[in-house]
């Protein structure tokens, strides 16, 4: 029998333990999200994060900028948000306008408040088994996989999607538990011949339906990220899969609310 993620409840749990922390210790975190332009994703992620706040007790801000600021321009705003003690975590919503160099705007943010470990700083911690902190879509990964008991030791793992803040973090955190693991993305040409084989898939590419029945063994573990799965036909084959909706999602964006009450917990310890 296929078991189906219910990342709703797994969300649900971690949002109350943050509330009641937060009730216990009266401390009140802030989280800032950084919007330029007018990426849908991005606003439904930051309404998302809004809605979260409120429910468990975050004080959130959004920070909206036109999609032609100058690049230097948002990096002076960053800095400015560095400096506010008001201010425990930002998080940087990608992606952003082609000629700003995401490096230099993620290499802005003070890596004491960086929410998503997107500092090379944080970035090479992570790459050293030090996860503290690390994108929260790579910790929902693993967060979902210990929910279900999956053994990650010694399996092989296939991520499909190479980003700097999705694939590449989902795959060093994979590695960081000894998984074996396979890299794949839009220049790998033959994606079946590594899917067939693998115990754990992992795909955030946002190409619809890119993993079909056919692609995967009996029993293996099944993760969308990026809504590629074809759900219904897969479901019918894997022993653990997350859905298109309710999955992941969900547990992202409560890993980013434990990360933000984490980051105030420290300046007052």
């Amino acid at each position: 029998m296929t078991i189906i993620v219910d990342g709703k409840k797994i969300a649900d749990e971690i949002e109350n333990k943050i509330k009641k922390e937060i009730l216990r210790t009266k401390i009140v975190p802030s989280l800032v999200s950084v919007l330029v332009g007018n990426d849908k994703p991005s606003k439904r992620y930051a309404k998302l994060i809004q809605r979260a706040s409120a429910r468990v007790g975050i004080h959130f801000e959004i920070y909206k900028f036109p999609e032609n600021i100058p690049e230097k321009e948002l990096i002076d705003s960053i800095s400015s948000l560095n400096k506010k003690d008001s201010v425990d975590g930002i998080l940087l919503h990608v992606p952003l306008p082609e000629d700003i160099d995401e490096r230099k705007i993620f290499s802005s943010i003070n890596p004491e408040k960086d929410i998503e470990g997107v500092h090379p700083l944080n970035r090479g911690k992570m790459y050293m088994g030090i996860e503290d902190p690390v994108p929260c879509v790579a910790e929902a990964v693993i967060r979902v996989l210990n929910r279900y008991n999956v053994e990650i030791c010694g399996k092989d793992a296939v991520v499909i999607g190479h980003s700097n803040t999705i694939g590449k973090p989902i795959s060093a955190l994979l590695l960081n538990r000894n998984a074996t693991v396979t890299v794949c993305h839009e220049y790998t040409k033959d994606l079946r011949k590594y899917t067939e084989k693998a115990d754990i898939i992992v795909s955030a590419t946002g190409v619809k339906d890119l993993i079909r029945e056919d692609m995967v063994r009996e029993g293996a573990i099944v993760i969308d990220v990026g809504r590629d799965i074809d759900f219904k036909n897969v479901s019918k084959k894997v022993s653990l899969i997350t859905p298109p909706f309710g999955g992941i999602g969900p547990v992202t964006v409560s890993i980013l609310m434990e990360h933000t009450y984490k980051l105030a917990k420290k300046k007052v310890i």
